[in-house]
């Protein structure tokens, strides 16, 4: 019998003072056995920063034709095609036809996952964005994730700050195209 995804909660008080969203989220995130913390966390991550009416996680790393995150309008049309980690070329692509905005959060060298995509055809690649976090940033704070976690996300001026369980960091959001 194959393990199935462990549930984890976060309870997140959301102050993102640049886009003027504050909120308290519930959030519910399988994470798959093959998944690691710094990817959950970066996906938890991107959840919170595009937050908005319309949002939510795919079945994670089991959904081949979504992405990790979403936003879908009233109608149920894809607005918004949210990656983690470090998608191919084609996914960027497929995403970029399907809606009318994508970014990519990763916690891994934003030049080694940009690499790739180099000379690959990408629609609308200069409008796709590449959003990473300074190094160790996510790698330190995933650690104290556990099954209920609390944490205070606060973005203000391009930087994040964030409390998860009593262990604090914070970071520049780092942003470029996928053009480059």
């Amino acid at each position: 019998m194959a393990i199935g995804s462990t549930i984890h909660t976060f309870t997140v008080q959301l102050s993102d003072v640049d886009r003027g969203v504050y909120d308290e989220l519930q959030l519910r995130v399988a994470r798959h056995p093959s998944e690691t913390a710094p990817y959950m966390l970066t996906r938890v991550l991107a959840y919170c920063l595009e937050y908005e009416e319309g949002i939510g996680f795919s079945e994670g790393v089991a959904a081949t034709d979504e992405p990790a995150v979403m936003v879908k309008d009233m109608t149920g049309a894809l607005v918004a095609w949210i990656e983690v980690g470090a998608p191919d070329a084609a996914r960027l692509h497929t995403g970029s036809m399907k809606a009318e905005r994508v970014a990519v959060y990763t916690h891994r060298d934003p030049g080694k996952v940009a690499a790739p995509w180099a000379g690959k055809r990408i629609h609308r690649a200069d409008e796709v964005l590449l959003h990473s976090f300074d190094s160790g940033f996510i790698e330190r704070l995933a650690e104290g994730i556990e099954r209920r976690s609390t944490a205070t996300l606060t973005r203000t001026d391009g930087r994040v700050y964030l409390d998860l369980n009593d262990v604090s960091g914070e970071s520049d959001i780092h942003t470029r195209s996928a053009a480059g």
